[in-house]
């Protein structure tokens, strides 16, 4: 009844003043709404009287807000105006808990002086309420107004993961977490289909909303959809999530175990096949420690699930067991390899080894390798084998092995037990060898017999001691049981090299012909041995003295060696020979020491006495016995040997070869040639010097026949016969000359012009101009005297030739005085001689 009379005063009170008068009705009706919120007593009557009384008195301070009711969505945010009328001197915010609003963060105030603005940013569910805006005039009077604010929760997924994984088999609980107020209605969709209560048995939707699917698979992944509403505002939205079912890894390895040779660049490479979802990550492991790539280790994955680690250059230490790990987000396997490695023999320890002669000698060999080798000893001097268990018949050599380990053992070494013996070690993988040397220690053992030595007064002589020993031996000289000092004596020096001590002697009397004595000594032993100095002797004579190949001006002597050489090695022979009846001995020494001499420069049809002596260093021993023999006269000369071979264009090369010139020079060769169509003969003559005839020019497609006599002063040979044959005439163009030729005989050619070319201008120079190379030469030969010779004149049809040719004999000195022998040759072919005052 009161609140009736309150609200039609208050509306008497408003008369028609419009908005205020309603917001003032409003405010009186939103008091009494929300009685339990404010700090307004209701519970009697006389305080809503009152405060009416109160409204009245103060028209003149009013207060409205712009909005009496708003709906706020969490996260927006709002703003509320307050304006007053009257003299507010203070305009104040009061939030839902009667609170005083101070600025900040989330509530900004912008007053002014009958006015002020509250903002509320990013609203939450606290922020709900009512907001009250209080006035006060000067006197303290205090009016205000107030304003609903609702908050409400829109449809939001808070924290929604996607893709959600799960592993498989497990129990998976997709998380669909949205909020709203009110609560909203969640729908669960998959694959475009609503999951409904006949899914029950697979998938059930919890009361937080969540989607739980039992002993999820691999085909249940997909998109599932998350659909939320609120049907009081009409509101809906959705989000998708991808389940992704996450299978173990499932391991196999296609072979578990591999064998491999070590230090033979060999590779072996592991295969493990894997599948689970997602695809497995897989890692190698040796010895608990992961693998990582590497010039050694590589690493490879195909299409397949297949993955293979690669082990390059693979060594001893490579084998064991490796393990391949696959490994997802779903769980882990892993599965063992083993590799085994072959090793190839290895020798390790194998020294040298020294023996003194007759002792034992152990020669120990130590190899390694997988499996363990057979060790065998070889001796490289014969090639002869020593396998474990081997004793030789002479009971000497032994080998005894066990675990790579093999000793040989030579019981009473010998000296020819040194040098090198090789160890091997050998096994199916392969072998090793390896070589020591066996070195053996003795006494002084001297190299030669040859103990006895001659010379005579002033003849120095070497006495040399060869010695065999090791360690290296220490050598002295003694004599009549005295040092020869290294420095020597006034007739004595020694000379020293490893091996080898030399005395030299030079005998200055008989008292130093005799004994000495060589001492060598190691740490082994001590060996003399002791020489003679005797006094030499001139040689023997030579005997057998023989004659052969006797010629008008060559004899060859040979003969025997003297029984006795003196003590001295033979220098050289003495060969003497005269004509009978003179008294002068012509000598000829032997080349060094051979027992045949030739005798030259004889004269043809004379007797000549010969004898010979041996002669050495001590001096000449006596002449052999003398024999005698006779040189054969002077006659013609023996046919020539021909041969020939065709020369340049119409021209064919005779080649001669001298035969026995009968004991003088040959003169000339004959050569006279015709067709074997023709009787005429042409004749050539080719100075007996000459080797070859040049027969040109000829008729082509002819046969010639040649007949070629040989002339020295006594006569002529038989002649010799011969027989050629010129081919048809060659078809030659310049084209097909030059093109058979190559570069390099073109410039050949070319050059070879060029030269012709400037010998033609020096010629030209040296007729015209006196001047040139030629001429230079010329003056230059002029300038010293020569020998001038007879020039020949050659023979015309019909008319004589002269020709005058120099005679020597065989050994080059010339035989006929003078030097020309004049020689006239008839158109008969008839030849006379006349000497030009010359003695035979």
């Amino acid at each position: 009844m009161m609140l009736k009379l309150v609200h039609l005063l208050g509306m008497l009170a408003c008369g028609g003043q419009g908005l205020f008068c309603e917001s003032l009705g409003g405010r009186i009706l939103m008091w009494h709404q929300h009685h339990g919120r404010t700090r307004h007593d209701q519970q009697d009557e006389k305080l809503a009287s009152t405060s009416f009384t109160s409204s009245i008195s103060s028209a003149a301070l009013q207060v409205s807000i712009s909005l009496n009711k708003v709906e706020l969505s969490v996260g927006e945010s709002k703003f509320f105006i307050c304006t007053a009328i009257g003299e507010p001197v203070r305009l104040d915010w009061y939030n839902p808990q009667g609170e005083r609003i101070l600025a900040s963060k989330r509530m900004a105030l912008h007053t002014e002086t009958s006015r002020s603005r509250l903002i509320i940013y990013n609203a939450i569910i606290e922020d709900a309420g009512i907001y009250r805006c209080q006035a006060t005039d000067a006197s303290g009077h205090t009016e205000e107004a107030s304003v609903v604010l609702e908050i409400y929760q829109r449809l939001t997924f808070q924290d929604i993961q996607s893709p959600q994984e799960f592993r498989h088999g497990e129990t998976a609980e997709v998380v669909c977490d949205v909020i709203s107020s009110p609560v909203p209605v969640v729908v669960w969709y998959y694959q475009d289909r609503e999951i409904t209560e006949e899914h029950h048995g697979k998938f059930q939707v919890l009361a937080n909303n969540n989607l739980q699917i039992h002993q999820v698979t691999k085909a249940d992944e997909g998109v599932y959809r998350c659909e939320a509403s609120v049907e009081a505002r009409g509101e809906i939205d959705f989000v998708d999530i991808a389940v992704v079912v996450n299978v173990p890894p499932v391991l196999s390895v296609s072979q578990q175990s591999f064998n491999a040779t070590a230090d033979y660049q060999e590779s072996v490479t592991f295969t493990c096949i894997t599948s689970g979802s997602p695809d497995p990550l897989v890692t190698w492991h040796r010895k608990g420690l992961q693998l990582e790539p590497s010039e050694q280790y590589i690493f490879n994955r195909l299409e397949g699930g297949r993955s293979m680690l690669t082990i390059h250059n693979i060594r001893q230490g490579d084998g064991g067991t490796y393990s391949c790990k696959a490994t997802n987000k779903a769980g882990s396997q892993e599965r063992e390899i083993f590799l085994k490695v072959f090793v190839q023999p290895h020798i390790t320890q194998l020294k040298n080894v020294t023996a003194v002669e007759g002792s034992a000698a152990m020669i120990s060999c130590v190899a390694e390798g997988e499996p363990l080798p057979d060790i065998s000893w070889r001796r490289a001097s014969d090639g002869h084998t020593f396998a474990d268990g081997d004793k030789r018949q002479d009971g000497r050599f032994e080998v005894r092995g066990r675990h790579g380990k093999s000793v040989l053992t030579i019981s009473g070494v010998r000296l020819a037990d040194f040098g090198r013996f090789d160890c091997e070690a050998l096994s199916r993988i392969g072998g090793h060898q390896k070589s020591m040397f066996l070195d053996i220690e003795y006494i002084p053992k001297f190299l030669t017999n040859h103990t006895i030595y001659y010379s005579w007064e002033g003849n120095p002589v070497n006495i040399s001691c060869d010695v065999m020993s090791n360690p290296p031996a220490t050598m002295l000289w003694r004599r009549e049981r005295f040092t020869i000092s290294a420095e020597g004596t006034a007739n004595t020096r020694v000379y020293s090299a490893e091996g080898k001590s030399v005395l030299e002697v030079t005998p200055m009397s008989d008292r130093d012909f005799g004994r000495y004595n060589c001492t060598a000594r190691n740490n082994i032993g001590v060996r003399y041995q002791e020489f003679i100095l005797a006094q030499a002797d001139v040689p023997s004579n030579p005997y057998s003295v023989r004659l052969s190949a006797v010629s008008q001006r060559l004899a060859t002597v040979t003969f025997m060696k003297p029984d006795s050489h003196g003590g001295v090695p033979i220098s050289y022979y003495l060969v003497q020979y005269k004509e009978v009846g003179s008294q002068d001995w012509r000598d000829i020494k032997s080349h060094s020491v051979q027992t045949t001499v030739v005798l030259t420069g004889l004269e043809p049809n004379t007797t000549y006495e010969v004898r010979v002596a041996a002669v050495n260093g001590k001096g000449q021993g006596e002449f052999s016995h003398t024999e005698t023999f006779q040189t054969l006269p002077i006659r013609e000369p023996s046919p020539p040997a021909v041969h020939g071979q065709r020369g340049m264009g119409k021209a064919y090369r005779l080649g001669l070869v001298k035969q026995d010139d009968g004991g003088m020079p040959i003169v000339e060769y004959i050569v006279k040639y015709k067709t074997d169509k023709e009787e005429q003969w042409m004749t050539k003559l080719v100075p007996g010097a000459n080797d070859f005839a040049m027969l040109q020019p000829l008729q082509w497609n002819t046969r010639y026949e040649v007949e070629i006599t040989a002339r020295n002063v006594k006569g002529l040979s038989e002649p010799t016969f011969y027989q050629f044959f010129m081919p048809q005439k060659p078809d030659i163009t310049a084209e097909s000359l030059f093109s058979g030729l190559g570069l390099g005989a073109v410039v050949g050619l070319g050059l070879g012009a060029l030269l012709l070319l400037l010998v033609l201008v020096d010629v030209s120079c040296f007729f015209l101009r006196h001047c040139g190379l030629l001429m230079c030469i010329t003056r230059t030969l002029c300038s010293k005297k020569t020998a001038t010779s007879g020039k020949g004149k050659e023979m015309e049809e019909g008319k004589a030739a002269y020709l005058k040719l120099p005679l020597k004999e065989e050994n080059g000195k010339e035989s006929l005085k003078p030097d020309t022998i004049e020689i006239k040759v008839h158109s008969d072919n008839s030849i006379h001689t006349k000497p030009d005052d010359s003695k035979a």
